[in-house]
């Protein structure tokens, strides 16, 4: 039960900071941030994060792989941001730079600053410094 009023907050925060209108779609973009960051990541990273997130958000985090995926060291924050709006079923970049920043934000609140740093470093540079800013 404590999961759930947690993850209700979580999803509240993020609905408030990612201008948002309901809780479903504070839901919607956390899965696509979430998603998108499982792809680029290494694997250990993401088995970090994974592990120090509640169960469901760690889930979401895992549920979405590429079979032969390399990691763009090169990725800006806008093709970051392209990826998740698409997946989020939205196509607007500029706006996905708000909910993507409340999700950020309200990950790095559950997690301790070494796992924060390990994500950033996991990074591209440009997604880190957008991660790390959030």
């Amino acid at each position: 039960m404590n999961q759930t009023i947690e993850l209700s907050g979580f999803y509240q925060q993020i609905q408030q900071n990612g201008k948002l209108l309901t809780q479903a779609q504070a839901e919607r973009w956390n899965y696509a941030v979430l998603s998108t960051l499982g792809i680029n990541l290494d694997r250990k990273t993401k088995k970090r994060l994974a592990k120090g997130l509640p169960a469901e958000l760690g889930a979401t985090l895992n549920r979405v792989f590429w079979l032969a995926h390399f990691n763009n060291s090169g990725q800006s924050v806008e093709e970051f941001l392209n990826q998740v709006a698409r997946r989020s079923g939205n196509t607007n970049v500029n706006f996905a730079r708000y909910p993507t920043a409340a999700v950020f934000h309200a990950v790095k609140e559950l997690i301790d600053s070494e796992l924060i740093t390990l994500v950033g470093n996991a990074l591209s540079p440009d997604v880190s410094k957008f991660w790390l800013q959030a």
